[in-house]
């Protein structure tokens, strides 16, 4: 610590308004720089933590709401068949309570459809491709009711309400959401440690300023004071500059439209911005708690 005034520090703990108590607390050195930077650091992860959940909650209700909004019939028949069949899918689809107009996929989108496979220079009518008819739905809809009639009154039509799509989709976008849920948990108890770690070390480092101080006749709660205002103060500033580091590390992300896919849709849209301007408040109740519980903890250890 060097040379201290304990006069001074006396007068801040016992009410100036000055912040002469906080001199107690090293205003520089590594357990300044290691509270600011681990601080700034979590925050800046948990900013792309809450992005991680929030896109796969998105993600999840997207998902779950186009597959769940249709429905497709797949009618597989000799080429002079075919067409009878179709038109009789039709009219079955046309009268089935919930559904709305369903479509016949035109050559060119089927085309679209199996490009990714077989290239774009493939001829879709050299190939057996089944006719696919797109039904959505409107209202209640009962899906195995409509593929037994199907199976009933058109030989080769098959009901693909997209379940076994949707279900793994779903799950698998659920369960990234918990993983950022998960991990922002994770981000806090390792933000909480080391906060933790730095106010034991500073106060190891003024273990002979404490015992003055308490021949003084001070107290233990208000010399933790001290420590719980400087480490608070320092842990909102260092997630303040980390929150908004990861906030302009997201905003600079491609857009989700740019290529389509997941992980270009990462990021916050609308009110969601304003989620992340918790992380600092959220961080200074940490600092403050585990400053508080560190610095009670080895004040009883220090006699």
């Amino acid at each position: 610590m060097g040379r201290l005034n304990i006069g001074s520090l006396w007068q801040g703990l016992t009410g100036d308004k000055d912040g002469a108590g906080d001199r107690i607390v090293p205003p520089t050195g590594f357990t300044a720089q290691l509270t600011l930077f681990s601080a700034g650091a979590m925050a800046f992860l948990a900013v792309f933590a809450l992005a991680l959940a929030l896109a796969t909650g998105r993600l999840a209700d997207r998902w779950s709401s186009e597959l769940a909004g249709s429905v497709t019939v797949r009618v597989s028949a000799p080429v002079a068949e075919q067409d009878a069949l179709v038109q009789s899918a039709l009219s079955i689809l046309q009268t089935t309570p919930g559904a709305g107009t369903p479509r016949l996929l035109p050559e060119d989108e089927l085309a679209q459809l199996l490009e990714p496979w077989f290239g774009p220079d493939m001829p879709v009518d050299a190939l057996p491709v089944p006719a696919l008819i797109d039904l959505p739905v409107e209202g209640e809809f009962d899906a195995e009711g409509l593929r037994l009639r199907l199976e009933a009154e058109v030989p080769g039509a098959v009901l693909d309400d997209h379940t076994e799509w949707r279900r793994p989709l779903v799950s698998a976008a659920n369960r990234l959401r918990m993983l950022g849920i998960v991990s922002l948990m994770l981000i806090g108890a390792a933000s909480a440690a080391m906060i933790t770690l730095a106010a034991k070390a500073a106060l190891a480092a003024n273990v002979q300023v404490i015992r003055v101080l308490r021949l003084i006749g001070a107290r233990d709660l208000t010399i933790a004071t001290a420590f719980v205002r400087r480490f608070t103060r320092r842990a909102a500033m260092g997630s303040a500059v980390g929150t908004v580091l990861g906030m302009g590390a997201i905003a600079i992300l491609p857009d989700a439209s740019a290529a389509g896919g997941f992980l270009t849709g990462l990021g916050f849209q609308g009110a969601d911005w304003l989620m992340p301007l918790t992380i600092p408040l959220i961080a200074a109740g940490v600092g403050f708690v585990a400053t508080r519980w560190a610095a009670l903890k080895m004040l009883e250890a220090v006699r």
